[in-house]
């Protein structure tokens, strides 16, 4: 007995061992078809199972497991989508309205890294960083005559707040090195808010982020001091963003427990968004300007104040982006932006186009546009008008497809030209005003604001013939260009010259002196017309 009580733990540990070998081999050959499985799982988890195991050549499981989810998602709405771990971050900074970074726009001309903006008592402000200087090193990277890009510089500027940056410069010719602590930036949402003349205030937003009911309700405390009485609100290009934004921008121009939007899915039930409090401009003329580059939370509040005949929708019709995207954090970090409900009207529009032809075809639709002539001449097909509806007023609105201005303003296609659009793609216009911005900046700095710059700003030839010799240099031939090109390009080419001295404030007030969409909206004011306009209800 002594002698077996001493063998005992051996054969046990044995018997244990070969158990948990005969369980691995079972498992390995038997799990995706087989006899001992206890749970049943999926046919896409077996694929990628196989394929891990048995494949002839290595993989990675994750890259797979991504591309498996992607081809899912291709097969819903064009709006659900997969975002991998690493790229969340960065997908969510722009929505969160600020990111950890050092505090300087940049462009990149020639390979090199050159300085078009420091932010105000930021970061590099404080370092003493300026408009002009050319990175060279971040840290120990090589940034200067390698081929840099805008993203490999961004992930090497941006860090955790309060950590060090080493940055190589050359400033007017001159080596200098600055240390700079980084820390939060401000993305704002807001471009730019001022008076279009004495009693007319313009407000223009690129997005709804976190951010951006605070921005424009301080732009509509500093408008109100200068006594503004009608509104040009412009929702040109603005892709959308958080909804709560856009309803909250809604209240504070409709009153009475108003509907602002509603959403409605096959899981999610009804729920519905209202105006809850005194709005700051709830009587007052009000024109919103829309493009084909208009969507989401855009349309939501272009909607919400059509239906309630509150405002003048003028532009062009809006994307059409009407679905209701809600995310799912996954075990590995990653995020998955799932189509639940969609939006619609107060008055039960819906203005989410149609996607049934599939994701090419659906992001296509805006081309299609031009094509068709309704960029140009409106719809006067009604082959994009979807169901009739009526506004609270008795205007003809539609749905099933963006918003339908009531003023249309047709695309200027001066600016879709071959010509600019060489000097667009190959970068030329922008290296250009930067360039002549630099070489005169002695001169640009006696302008103490963007009105004083549009009164006095007359060097249009000199300009002109400075574009011309540097567009040659790049194989852009300036020869053929058409009476309209040429005014618009110099139209353009001084909005870009405010902005390097007055951010993106100085180039919308520059730009709207001459833009078309602006004029007509004042011109409807200066009619004295009722808004929004009347129509006759067509029932």
């Amino acid at each position: 007995m002594k002698k077996l009580q001493v063998w005992i733990p051996l054969l046990f540990a044995l018997v244990m061992i070969v158990g948990m070998l005969i369980g691995y081999h079972l498992y390995e050959n038997t799990h995706t078809n087989g006899f001992f499985k206890t749970r049943k799982i999926g046919r896409v988890q077996e694929v990628l199972d196989l394929v891990n195991m048995k494949y002839v050549d290595p993989v990675n499981p994750d890259s797979l497991s991504d591309q498996a989810i992607q081809g899912i998602l291709a097969h819903l709405d064009p709006h659900s989508y997969f975002i991998p771990a690493v790229d969340r971050e960065e997908m969510n900074e722009d929505l969160q309205g600020n990111f950890e970074g050092i505090g300087v726009e940049f462009q990149i001309f020639n390979d090199t890294v050159n300085i078009t903006y420091v932010l105000p008592n930021g970061p590099s402000d404080k370092a003493g960083l300026q408009v002009g200087d050319k990175f060279i090193k971040v840290n120990d990277s090589l940034v200067a005559g390698n081929g840099i890009n805008s993203e490999r510089i961004k992930k090497l500027l941006r860090g955790p707040g309060a950590s060090t940056v080493t940055i190589g410069l050359l400033r007017e010719g001159r080596p200098v090195t600055s240390s700079i602590v980084r820390g939060m930036i401000p993305l704002p949402s807001l471009d730019a808010a001022y008076m279009l003349d004495k009693e007319t205030g313009y407000i223009r937003i690129n997005k709804f982020s976190r951010t951006t009911y605070g921005e424009v309700m301080e732009a509509l405390e500093k408008l109100q001091k200068q006594g503004f009485q009608k509104l040009v609100f412009d929702l040109r290009n603005n892709g959308g963003g958080i909804v709560d934004q856009a309803v909250d921008i809604a209240d504070e121009f409709l009153g009475d427990d108003k509907l602002i939007v509603y959403t409605e899915g096959r899981k999610s039930p009804r729920r519905e968004y209202r105006a809850q409090k005194p709005g700051v401009f709830e009587k007052g003329k009000l024109i919103l300007l829309v493009d084909e580059g208009t969507a989401s939370a855009s349309e939501i509040l272009a909607g919400a104040l059509q239906d309630w005949d509150r405002a003048t929708i003028m532009g062009r019709r809006t994307f059409g982006k009407g679905l209701v995207q809600e995310p799912f954090q996954l075990s590995d970090g990653s995020e998955l932006r799932l189509t639940v409900a969609r939006y619609y009207t107060p008055i039960g529009r819906s203005i989410q186009k149609p996607y049934n032809r599939g994701r090419d075809e659906y992001n296509d639709e805006v081309l299609e546009r031009f094509h068709d002539g309704e960029l140009i001449h409106g719809d006067t097909s009604s082959k994009h008008a979807g169901p009739v509806f009526h506004t609270k007023g008795g205007r003809v609105v539609y749905g099933g497809g963006g918003i339908t201005p009531d003023v249309f303003v047709g695309l200027d296609t001066s600016r879709v030209s071959m010509t600019l659009t060489d000097l667009y793609k190959k970068g030329t216009l922008n290296n250009f005003v930067y360039t002549y911005y630099m070489a005169n900046i002695s001169k640009f700095r006696q302008f103490k604001d963007a009105d004083a710059f549009i009164a006095g700003f007359h060097d249009d030839d000199k300009i002109w013939n400075s574009l011309v010799e540097f567009a040659a240099k790049d194989s852009v031939n300036m020869s053929s260009i058409t009476p309209g090109d040429k005014s618009m390009l110099q139209s353009r080419m001084k909005a870009l010259l405010a902005r390097l001295m007055w951010r993106t404030q100085g180039y919308f007030e520059v730009s709207n002196s001459s833009d078309p969409v602006v004029r007509k909206a004042m011109e409807e004011f200066s009619n004295k017309v009722a808004m929004p306009l009347k129509q006759a209800a067509k029932k």
